[in-house]
């Protein structure tokens, strides 16, 4: 029996990694849980599943909490709670899922208690990949891909070398706008944008998905995550969401992983590895599907996978900067306050007028986030009002 703590437990991995918990309660135990601001959704899981221990956002619904579930859970909030969550002493497996670089210490206070990381939060080695990839090299943790992609890449290296590995090959959907023109995106709308032709997602990151800056943030943490330059890390187009992605090796062979497009199965494979165990997601009939299509990628149609790129290989605290603006512009977005191309011109904005800290420590990268969502929310008003 596994214990599970998990950050994020009513937003989109959240929901799908219980519902993993529900199918297979022999094997997993929900211990603890983190969540946002939907406590409707919070009392269904605190009923059903009865956590140890439940961080909402803000105290005041803590509150409210306390007074419901005293003598069935402890309840907290803020960032303290977060940590509670992610060290909880009955949890063998930290299931980050929660979004943005919020996660970011929560994981490293995970890694200290010696949990096994199950990373859904890219943010977190985006914006300190070098800190946390060798603490947990250091603990010996491990540090298990969630994403489909990512998840993709460590199926396709098991039981192989790493010095025989040519390059990793992403692939990507092309999100709610993959058809249309840099012109046609001028007056795209919110509910364009969140209209997703393959995955079911969470608002920001299918609005990540629209810009392409979610690959570009993939590409950065699969530089963490398997070690590897970003001149071999190539990201393709495919429409499908078949080929989750994959590995070319020196000699030639290239190995996919192949799948439907439900998290259900990458967020299982981190929670059971390195075992495999039945699920009942839908299976893959290649006789229906009968075509795949990959095209290059053009970074001057997707500017954000380019700044990703950019920022990646230059380093220091330029994809902290990358990270802080996306997320504020996201939100800008979803609120109607700027519109959808509107995100990256802010974005490159952001970048260009930060002066990168290189190998920056744990306070920087704090300081940096919160300055720059500082600044780019000052930028937001005085250039869009």
């Amino acid at each position: 029996m596994k214990g599970i703590s998990l950050l994020g437990a009513t937003g989109s991995i959240g929901t799908q990694t219980i519902d993993i918990i529900r199918s297979n309660r022999d094997q997993f135990e929900l211990v603890a849980i983190a969540v946002g601001k939907n406590l409707e959704l919070t009392r269904e899981i605190i009923n059903e599943f009865h956590p140890k221990l439940v961080s909402v956002q803000n105290q005041a619904e803590a509150a409210i909490l306390q007074r419901e579930y005293a003598g069935i859970s402890k309840i907290l909030s803020g960032d303290e709670g977060l940590i509670e969550v992610a060290v909880h002493p009955d949890a063998n497996v930290f299931v980050n899922a929660i979004l943005g670089s919020v996660g970011l210490v929560p994981t490293l206070n995970a890694i200290e208690a010696g949990k096994t990381i199950a990373l859904a939060n890219k943010e977190t080695l985006v914006t300190a990949g070098h800190i946390v990839m060798t603490r947990a090299r250091d603990r010996k943790i491990p540090v298990l891909p969630v994403d489909s992609e990512h998840s993709a890449i460590f199926q396709c290296l098991q039981g192989e070398r790493q010095k025989n590995v040519e390059r990793l090959i992403i692939t990507a959907s092309g999100g709610s706008f993959r058809d249309k023109t840099r012109e046609e995106l001028l007056d795209v709308t919110i509910e364009d944008a969140l209209h997703h032709p393959n995955w079911s997602m969470g608002a920001k990151i299918t609005i990540d998905s629209a810009t392409m800056m979610n690959k570009g943030l993939e590409v950065i943490e699969a530089h963490w995550l398997f070690d590897q330059p970003y001149d071999k890390i190539d990201v393709l187009l495919h429409r499908e969401s078949t080929v989750h992605s994959m590995v070319e090796f020196h000699d030639g062979s290239i190995i996919a992983q192949m799948g439907t497009p439900d998290m259900r199965i990458p967020i299982q494979y981190a929670l059971t590895y390195p075992e495999r165990t039945p699920t009942n997601a839908a299976r893959l009939d290649l006789t229906e599907l009968g075509t795949l299509h990959f095209q290059k990628m053009d970074f001057n149609r997707y500017r954000c996978l380019r700044f990703a790129y950019e920022a990646g290989r230059r380093g220091g605290t330029l994809p902290v900067v990358l990270n802080a603006a996306n997320e504020v512009c996201v939100q800008a977005f979803l609120n109607g306050k700027i519109k959808f191309l509107e995100i990256e011109d802010v974005i490159e904005w952001a970048l260009e007028n930060h002066v990168p800290t290189a190998n920056p420590d744990l306070d920087t990268i704090l300081s940096v986030d919160q300055e720059t969502r500082e600044i780019v929310t000052k930028h937001l008003v005085s250039r869009f009002h």
